[in-house]
């Protein structure tokens, strides 16, 4: 039996034995002193998610299970990707706790900031966001795409909050309506503000990371980009729609052109055709691909129902059902 205000913190893992230890320690301390003034209940737990590490990660959580009663964690098949992860740990939460936190366990995001995030759910709100008061620690590189990111997507009609990652306070029923997304493209931080409710922010400085190397270089940033983009917009299909179209009337006006010059006599043999002929079902095969596209790209993922995660261990749920 669970006691009220049970919190757990949501920490998804990948390879990440070098930092582990100083990130149990840091948690534990925030999590003890909320313990002992109240704030959350005895009972609650810092949850990691092994995402299929294929270093010593679970040796370790298993490690501080045997060490300290508020570690847990659940083990992955294989790895399934940040967001899965996270996901999978709000799955395996949302029965026991009546609030969740997550966070990466690099402890660039400032542990601190969760008292602050428990203060707002017990003043009634349901979505704590932690936000970024700065990107001293990114590059400058990073600085400008991220933010040039975040303007696209507000064009785009995504409703997210600049400058904030998967670092959030969620409701017990917050993660309820967001575990009833069904979908298998995963963009939590499109999706967290679609739910509703009460929300609010905590702002926080970003450090640099611990120890270890980021699971996040260039090359999945940008393909995290173009899934967050792919799967909360159609607009980009509808821009390539728009683009057949320009093409067919520039196809249209050469036609137009060519016809001049033919009465002038000022055109080669065969090239008025040729021209014409490549611009306009240029323009025509851009647009039936787009129009089946706009179907297509909807569907074929979801149409799979493939599970988004297999859990090989579940330590978590064990302790509850003791």
């Amino acid at each position: 039996m669970r006691e009220d205000n049970m919190l757990t913190i949501i920490v998804p893992c990948y390879n990440e034995e070098e930092v582990l230890p100083e990130t149990v320690k840091e948690l534990g301390v925030v999590l003890e002193s909320m313990i002992s003034e109240e704030q959350v209940s005895s009972n609650s737990k810092l949850l990691f998610v092994d995402d299929g590490s294929k270093d010593k990660t679970w040796e370790l959580i298993k490690k501080f299970e045997n060490q300290f009663e508020y570690v847990t964690g659940i083990r992955f098949s294989r790895n399934y990707g940040h967001q899965n992860a996270l996901l999978a740990g709000l799955t395996t939460a949302v029965d026991y706790s009546d609030m969740t936190i997550t966070i990466d366990a690099d402890l660039q995001d400032d542990v601190n900031a969760i008292p602050e995030m428990v203060k707002k759910y017990h003043e009634g709100i349901d979505v704590v966001y932690g936000v970024r008061n700065n990107r001293d620690t990114d590059t400058a590189f990073k600085r400008k795409t991220a933010m040039a990111f975040y303007s696209l997507m507000s064009k785009l009609g995504v409703d997210m909050v600049p400058n904030s990652a998967d670092y959030r306070l969620l409701s017990k029923r917050a993660v309820e309506g967001l575990l009833r997304f069904d979908e298998r493209n995963l963009f939590l931080r499109g999706m967290v503000p679609l739910v509703g409710y009460p929300s609010d922010k905590v702002y926080y400085a970003r450090k640099e990371r611990f120890a270890g190397e980021s699971k996040y270089p260039l090359k999945k940033m940008i393909k995290f980009a173009m899934d967050g983009i792919t799967s909360f917009s159609t607009v980009p299909i509808k821009l390539i729609m728009n683009l057949g179209l320009l093409v067919v009337l520039i196809g249209i006006g050469l036609f137009i052109y060519s016809i001049v010059q033919k009465i002038n006599g000022n055109v080669v043999s065969g090239w008025t055709s040729l021209i014409t002929s490549i611009w306009v079902l240029g323009g025509i095969q851009l647009i039936c691909l787009s129009m089946i596209g706009e179907y297509v790209g909807k569907i074929f993922t979801e149409v799979k129902k493939r599970p988004r995660f297999t859990i090989q261990e579940d330590d978590y749920t064990k302790e509850f059902l003791k």
